[in-house]
């Protein structure tokens, strides 16, 4: 099983997710913030194709997220599995002619060798999810787009072999920002998005007895920079050998492996 990003930030999101048995290969897009031509020049930089990709599943309806999914899942005949909040959110006219699956929270579904499972993260959308990703041998962990902490997160994310996590800000620089009032109030509110400090809260209390390979996502290019981003992933760690890396707004991340030895 492995994982790449095409981007990751308030200009656009999407993950991919991959495995394989025998001859089968599964290909699932987790969100597309992109315009359709961009998230196929994006998957082709990554050796996919469109015609490959088995689903998409959604998040929440934010445009970062959702703009492109209806449009590059109609061009290319692939279904869409999103919440029913979600799917009520976003514009109706948009997934005309999308086959559209809907999911909910603990309810795990399968594409092809991928088993996925939503959880509900607090979040300022109708109905958000995110995703943990398992091929029967290795499991992904998602959590991006979430204000705060619960118990319900920590749960889903526990034993997992790769994670992808949002450090979207620093509170200080957020603070000092020349971002209005009302915007620094929503990004650092309980539905907001989490801060390196709030993240590494979350990173110390999972469960990480399997953890090998950890990203750094959603970083805001304002209000953050790698090297805080890192230092707070490295206080939460405290010495344990994980593979880091911090996803890039323009070109998100390679494939990495969920294998420990790759």
């Amino acid at each position: 099983m492995k994982f790449a990003s095409l981007g990751s930030g308030s200009e656009g999101n999407s993950l991919l997710m991959a495995a394989s048995s025998g001859t089968t290969h599964t290909h699932v897009m987790l969100d597309c913030g992109f315009g359709m031509r961009e998230a196929e020049r994006r998957l082709a930089l990554l050796g996919l194709s469109p015609t490959q990709l088995n689903g998409i599943v959604v998040t929440h309806e934010h445009s970062d997220h959702i703009g492109g999914v209806f449009k590059l899942a109609r061009r290319h005949h692939i279904p869409v599995w999103l919440t029913h909040g979600t799917f009520e959110a976003a514009a109706a006219d948009e997934a005309a002619g999308v086959d559209i699956r809907l999911c909910r929270d603990g309810e795990a579904f399968a594409i092809g060798d991928l088993e996925l499972r939503p959880y509900t993260v607090p979040h300022d959308a109708r109905e958000p999810v995110q995703y943990t990703a398992t091929d029967g041998y290795y499991k992904l962990g998602v959590l991006t787009d979430v204000g705060q902490s619960t118990s319900h997160l920590i749960a889903a994310l526990g034993a997992c072999d790769a994670l992808v996590l949002e450090f979207n800000h620093d509170s200080e620089m957020l603070a000092q920002s020349a971002y209005p009032a009302w915007l620094k109030g929503r990004i650092a509110g309980p539905l907001g998005h989490l801060s390196n400090a709030h993240a590494a809260q979350i990173l110390a209390a999972i469960d990480r007895s399997r953890l090998r390979k950890l990203v750094g996502a959603h970083l805001s290019q304002k209000n953050n920079t790698r090297e805080l981003a890192r230092d707070a992933i490295a206080s939460a760690l405290q010495g344990q050998a994980v593979d880091v890396v911090v996803a890039e707004q323009e070109s998100g991340f390679g494939w990495i492996s969920c294998d420990a030895q790759e």
